[in-house]
Parts: C-alpha cells; sequence; structure tokens
C-alpha cells in the first residue's frame, strides 16, 4: 500500500484548480446519483470526504438536504465552508471510520474518490453502516485493481498506471468488506464525464498535481513526463473535443 497523502501539506492550495467539475460533469453525476436514490424529496445525505465541497452544495440542491460534508483536512474543509457555502450544507470534521453524525441520520450516504484513502475500512463500512437508515442508499465512486481506466497520459509517466493500481483494490475484495458490514450490493455501473473539455486543457490542469498519482513520484519523474507531453503536443496535434473519462460507481443498500 502507497503512504497516505497528506491533503493539509500541498493538495488543499491546488485542488480547485487542478479537480474544477464543468457543470456539464456535475450534472451527470447528479443523474446517476439520481437512478440510485429514493425518488422523495428532501432527502438527508452525507458527503464523506467532502474535501472542498465539489459535491455537496450539488447535492442540497439535487436532493433537498440538509447534506453533512465530511472531511478530516483542516485546510480542504476550510476551502468548502468559504467557497461552496449552501444554507442546507453543514461540514464537519471526521472520516469515513467516525462520522460525527448520530445513528440511522441519513438517506444515504456519497463517496467519492474517498475510500482508497480511506485507513480502516471494515471500520468505516461499519460505520457507514450505522449512520445510514436501513433500505438507505451507499454511492461508492471508486477504481479497482483488474479494470484501471486507460487515461491518455499515462504513457508519458512510466510508473503513473502502477501507482494507481496500488492504490485501489480488487472490487471482489471491496465488496467483501462491505457485505461484511451488512450491505449489499444493488448496482456497477461505468458513468462516463468529461474531465477537461481537451487535452490541452487537461494538461493545463494535470501541472497542477492535484492527482495523489503524482505525490508519489520523484520530481525528476513528473519533470520528465511534463516536458514530453509538451514536446508531443508541440510536434502533433491532439485529438479534439473533451476529455472523457469512464468511472466506476457502486450502489449499495443496508
Amino acid at each position: 500500500m502507497v503512504r497516505k497523502v497528506d491533503y493539509d501539506e500541498r493538495m488543499h492550495s491546488v485542488y480547485a484548480k487542478g479537480r474544477a467539475m464543468s457543470p456539464a460533469a456535475l450534472a451527470t453525476w447528479m443523474e446517476a446519483f439520481s437512478r440510485h436514490l429514493p425518488d422523495r424529496r428532501p432527502l438527508t445525505l452525507v458527503d464523506v470526504g467532502c474535501g472542498i465541497g465539489r459535491f455537496t452544495p450539488w447535492l442540497a440542491d439535487t436532493f433537498g438536504g440538509p447534506v453533512y460534508g465530511v472531511e478530516p483536512s483542516a485546510r480542504m474543509r476550510a476551502i468548502a465552508e468559504s467557497d461552496a457555502r449552501h444554507e442546507r450544507v453543514t461540514y464537519l470534521d471526521g472520516k469515513a471510520e467516525a462520522l460525527p453524525l448520530p445513528d440511522h441520520a441519513c438517506d444515504g450516504a456519497l463517496l467519492y474518490f474517498v475510500w482508497h484513502h480511506v485507513a480502516d475500512r471494515p471500520a468505516a463500512a461499519r460505520e457507514l453502516a450505522r449512520v445510514v437508515k436501513p433500505g438507505g442508499r451507499l454511492l461508492v465512486r471508486t477504481s479497482f485493481a483488474e479494470s484501471m481506466p486507460e487515461l491518455w497520459w499515462y504513457r508519458w509517466f512510466p510508473r503513473a498506471r502502477e501507482i494507481d493500481r496500488t492504490m485501489y483494490e480488487p472490487k471482489a475484495t471491496v465488496l467483501d468488506t462491505f457485505a461484511s458490514a451488512g450491505w449489499e450490493t444493488v448496482a456497477h455501473e461505468q458513468v462516463e464525464f468529461d474531465t477537461a473539455p481537451d487535452r490541452a486543457a487537461d494538461f493545463a490542469r494535470l501541472q497542477l498535481r492535484a492527482l495523489s498519482t503524482f505525490e508519489h513520484m520523484t520530481e525528476e519523474e513528473a519533470e520528465a513526463g511534463f516536458a514530453a507531453i509538451a514536446a508531443g503536443m508541440a510536434e502533433s496535434p491532439e485529438p479534439g473535443g473533451p476529455v472523457l473519462v469512464p468511472a466506476d460507481l457502486l450502489v449499495l443498500s443496508r
């Protein structure tokens, strides 16, 4: 397992620009979540590992709220409280293994690209089962070690794919952890969304190093890869149009 990334060190300062989501991408995700959450409104939700609040206000607008954004990084949470305020959103200090909410407080929980950061996953699965009401839903956007997406920039960084693979567990391991805590798998689907309007914009964002991948590279590796991409783009035009990425969404029920 790779070392834990401390978002209070550097990542908080680049995350907003480096991991920004377009309104279209956010709408795509809200539609995906809507397919698996109850039709009734309002719904009380918890956004676990909410970071700077990319999704939290959108969840409140889409599902009514209240929505609780739980985030262990003080600096990430401070950005959320400043830049992602919403009258039906409350940001709380906490983590997946220790949620600052009472039993059966929420109709559903979202973990968006958080599971690979969780230190004690069995404890987190049990804690989520405590907080989500019986019959509620758990939405987990993650990746699996055996089916990593083929990102366009991987070829420029020889170790990037393997670094990412070591961060994620096999699907069977993830499902077993949740099943042991009383969760039943309802669905597994892939959601395709845009990460940038084109590769040039994606490259500009990539250079901010707001992905955990770059926290596990040397400075020399990162700079060599960025230089190679820049040279390649100068020599030949890159494909036009938005950069689309397929993402795994697990849906589980209490």
